[in-house]
C-alpha cells in the first residue's frame, strides 16, 4: 500500500470535486451546518460521504435528498451499533461508580472503589471502542460499496477484505489519516481565531476535509477486491 500516493490522489480528488465547482461546496457547506445543528438528526453531509466512500468518480454530485439522508442515518446506524459494546461497558461501569459514591455519601466510607470503577471501565470502555473502530470503518465502507445496510454486519466478508488486504496495512491506514486530522486539527484551530471570517473558513475547509477523508479511506479499501 503506497499511502503517500492515497494521500495524493485524494487531495486531487478533492480539489478536482470543490475547487471551481463553487454551489457544490456552497451546497455541502450548508448541509453540515444543518448536520451540525441538528446533532446530526438531519446527516445529510454523511450521506454525501457515503457516495464517496462508495468509490465513485468523479466526484458525486448533490442530489437526491432522500437518498442522502437515508444513506446518512444507515452510517449513523451502523457506528452506534458498532460502540454499543463500549457504551455499554461505561454505562456498567459509571452505574456502579454512582451507586458506590452515593453509598459512599451517606455512610461516610471510603470512594476509592467508585473511582476505580470509574477509571477502570472507562479505560476498558476505550480500548474496546479504538477496537471496534477500525472494523467499524472497514463495515461502513462495505455498506457504502454495496449500498447494503447488511453487508456492513457480513463479519465473515469484513474480515475477509481486511485478512486479504493486511491488518498491518489497514491500521496504518488509520493511523496515517489521523496523523493528517490531528495536523489538520490545528491548522484550522490557528484559522478559527481570525476575526469575523475564521469560522467561515474552517467552514468550508471541514467540508474539503469530509471528501479528502472518505476518498482516503475508499482508495485503501479498493487496494483489493472485495469478498462476496
Amino acid at each position: 500500500m503506497d499511502y503517500g500516493t492515497a494521500i495524493s490522489r485524494s487531495f486531487e480528488y478533492t480539489k478536482d470535486a470543490l475547487v471551481g465547482k463553487w454551489m457544490r461546496w456552497v451546497i455541502l457547506a450548508v448541509l453540515s451546518i444543518v448536520q451540525g445543528l441538528t446533532l446530526s438528526l438531519v446527516p445529510l453531509l454523511n450521506g454525501y460521504a457515503v457516495r464517496v466512500l462508495a468509490g465513485k468518480t468523479p466526484a458525486p454530485e448533490v442530489d437526491g435528498w432522500g437518498k442522502l439522508f437515508i444513506d446518512g442515518w444507515k452510517l449513523n446506524i451502523i457506528a452506534l451499533i458498532y460502540m454499543l459494546p463500549a457504551i455499554i461497558i461505561f454505562a456498567v461501569f459509571g452505574g456502579f461508580a454512582i451507586i458506590s459514591a452515593a453509598a459512599n455519601e451517606a455512610t461516610g466510607g471510603d470512594p476509592t472503589a467508585a473511582v476505580l470503577s470509574l477509571l477502570g471501565g472507562s479505560l476498558l470502555a476505550a480500548l474496546i471502542a479504538i477496537i471496534l473502530a477500525f472494523i467499524a470503518l472497514f463495515a461502513i465502507m462495505r455498506f457504502a460499496h454495496t449500498d447494503s445496510l447488511g453487508e456492513a454486519f457480513n463479519f465473515g466478508a469484513i474480515f475477509a477484505h481486511i485478512g486479504k488486504l493486511g491488518w498491518g496495512t489497514w491500521i496504518i491506514a488509520v493511523i496515517v489519516l489521523l496523523i493528517i486530522a490531528l495536523i489538520y486539527g490545528f491548522v484550522v484551530g490557528l484559522l478559527s481565531m481570525i476575526p469575523l471570517i475564521g469560522w467561515l473558513i474552517v467552514l468550508f475547509l471541514n467540508v474539503a476535509f469530509t471528501v479528502f477523508y472518505a476518498r482516503y479511506l475508499a482508495l485503501v479499501y479498493e487496494e483489493t477486491s472485495a469478498p462476496m
